[in-house]
This record gives structure tokens, sequence and C-alpha cells, in this order.
């Protein structure tokens, strides 16, 4: 059509390898793109991937680079080097940068997404060249975008703190959750558990294992609380290693609750909707969350949550599930503890959980995002 706009997606963050990679980021950039063409007529989008990714949707033209891009410095060498090369033919009207960057070469409308700021809250729980790379170059980018969008108004509010990035420049585009996560038939979770051996009953952890998880904090609150009821059921701390990992397991040692705490390891996207539902009670008890879909995901699947009150946290919980300090362990478990011998109060949480999840979908994120770039273009 003659008025079309043409929009580039770097999507290279997409991932679909088994692993801690293929996990909250990816996730978002994926449910993203399958939501754009629903909610943008007149926008023609050119998607900008790796030579490992899942498959588009149909309105979406894909142009992989062979470039092994799924390796982090490959990727930055890339982005930076020969992405504004191939950006120049193109001759798009507005760039997305969908994993924190842009290109800091070439000047073009342009938009990038913001997740977190996890890598300036926490500098110790990244590798150090990491965390250089991430605080330079995001920076960088916040403040040559036209527009940042960030996935809630926690993220937005570090953006324009740490890098003084005018208010009117930072839009919010929340996670949204897939009609997917529900509540299964008895049956269903039934054959589930005989089929992997899962306890009856159990709380669930489910997102990578590192450090702002506070997962040594999560088996510590377990054990005060096993240790006033014995009935208490396991703990299944599931998802893949991300790093500095080792404190985790050695906690679960040192209390002697090997028998007790569980690592299933990485669950695929189809299983997750199965071990949320298995679950008798969702734990996050995270330091820091750009958004927090695991429990949002929990929450629709009916399922009461306890989570910590840290970042972003409140805005998806709200007054659905029960929040604690992170660093308060003694509260963490008395909230595990008094779940569990409340029957009643689970299912009055379980039902607040599902209402509050139906508030998120990836249109409403897709309707964000392009009100955002419909802002950009008008400012021409």
């Amino acid at each position: 059509m003659e008025n079309t706009i043409r929009a580039v997606l770097n999507a290279q963050l997409l991932a679909v390898d088994t692993g801690y990679r293929n996990a909250g980021i990816s996730h978002y950039i994926f449910n993203l793109i399958n939501a754009l063409p629903k909610v943008s007529d007149g926008i023609a989008y050119t998607v900008l991937a790796g030579p490992r990714r899942p498959e588009m949707p149909d309105a979406m033209h894909v142009l992989a680079t062979r470039w092994p891009t799924h390796q982090p410095v490959v990727r930055i060498l890339w982005e930076q080097l020969a992405q504004p090369i191939l950006l120049s033919k193109i001759g798009a009207e507005l760039y997305h940068g969908l994993g924190f960057t842009l290109p800091i070469l070439g000047a073009r409308k342009s938009v990038v997404t913001v997740y977190d700021l996890s890598f300036l809250h926490f500098p110790d729980a990244f590798k150090p060249w990491k965390q250089f790379y991430l605080s330079l170059f995001v920076r960088m980018s916040a403040r040559k975008a036209d527009r940042v969008i960030a996935i809630s108004e926690h993220t937005r509010r570090d953006v324009t703190r740490f890098w003084n990035v005018p208010g009117d420049r930072v839009s919010v585009a929340y996670g949204g959750v897939s009609p997917d996560f529900r509540p299964l038939p008895p049956e269903d979770i039934s054959r589930f558990r005989e089929k992997y051996g899962i306890p009856e009953e159990f709380f669930l952890y489910l997102g990578t294992l590192e450090p702002r998880k506070n997962l040594p904090r999560l088996v510590e609150a377990y054990a005060r609380a096993y240790g006033q009821d014995r009935s208490l059921p396991p703990l299944v701390i599931a998802g893949a290693r991300g790093w500095y990992y080792d404190e985790i397991f050695a906690k679960v040692q040192a209390l002697a609750l090997e028998d007790r705490v569980f690592f299933p390891g990485f669950i695929p996207e189809e299983d997750l909707v199965l071990w949320y539902n298995a679950a008798e009670v969702f734990v996050y008890p995270s330091l820091y969350e750009g958004f927090g879909l695991p429990v949002l995901e929990a929450m629709a699947c009916g399922k009461p949550v306890i989570s910590s009150s840290a970042a972003s946290l409140p805005e998806v919980v709200g007054e659905a599930g029960v929040m604690v300090p992170p660093e308060d362990v003694h509260a963490l478990g008395q909230a595990m503890l008094s779940l569990w011998r409340d029957l009643d109060w689970r299912r009055s949480l379980a039902s607040k959980a599902a209402k509050r999840a139906r508030c998120f979908s990836w249109e409403e994120t897709a309707r964000a995002t392009v009100a955002t770039y419909r802002a950009v273009l008008r400012e021409r």
C-alpha cells in the first residue's frame, strides 16, 4: 500500500535452544511479534533474526543472518558493525531494538525496549564484561532512541532516574499472558504427575537460577517452615541454570534438604502450564524484576502466589497474592506455612489471581507498542 509504514525489528534475542536464554526476554519478543500483525494495520514489518529462531507469523518478512548470533560476543559485533550496513539497504522508516540496544552508528527514527536495569542494581550478580557492556550500550541506546519502551512502570522510572531520559520519551508496554495458561482438568494433571513422578502437592518456583532470583533465601525460608510443620509439601525449584547458581545447591546441602527440595531443570514451553497447574502454591522471591512473567502465568493458571514486594512485582500481583519483602526470610517462611495450613485462603487467592491475570494480554502489549511507533513517526 502507498501509505504503508515499514518497520524493522531486531529480534536477535529470540531463542529456541533449551536453556536460560529461552526464557523471559525471548518469550516477550516472540509473543509481541506474533501479536503485532493483529493490531497494526498500515505497518509492514521486517524481522532481523538469527539462524536459530522460532517460526514467525506469515505477515512478518524475516531476514536471517548466518552469523551465530546466539553467541553474545558475535551478536554484539553483528548489531554494531553488520546491522548498520543492512539497515541502510533496507531503508525503513522506523527501527525497533527489541533487546536493550540500538546500533550506535546511523541515524533513523528508533525505539528501544528496556526490560530491566538489574545490571545497575546488582552489578556483582553479572559477569564483569556483561555488566560493562550493558551499562554502557543500554545507556547510550536509551539516550539516542526517539522513544524507550519499558515493560513496567518501575522500569520506566529506573530509566528516567538513572539516565535522565525525559519521562515523556519513555512508555510502558506490559507483558501479557497467553490463553494457553489456564486451569486444566484434574485428569490432565493426574496423567502429568504419573508420567514424571511428580509429588501430589508441592511449592513451585519457576525461572532462571541466578543470583537476583533470591533462591538461597527461598531454601532457607522453606527449611524454617518445614521445621515447624513436617507435613509441609516439598519445594520444587524449576528452571535452567543461568550463572552464579552454586550457592543455591550449597544451601540445600547445608540444610540437609536433598530429599525435600528438587531441581527438575529447564522446563520446555509446552510443559509450563502443566507444572503451574500441578503445584499447590507458586513462590517467587526475586530481588528485582522488570516484569515477572512466571508470576503472571501461574496466576492465569489459578494458582495462589507468594511474591516478593520488590521492583515491578506489585504491578503484576496487585491485591491477588501474598507479598513479602525479599530479604525477610522469616516472613517468606511464615507465608508458605500459613498458606499451606489454610485451604480456604488458598482457594480465595487462586480465584483472585485468575481474575487479575485476565487484565494482561499480548494484544494489549502490541497495541501499546504500536502507539509508541505512531508517536515517533508523528514527530518527523
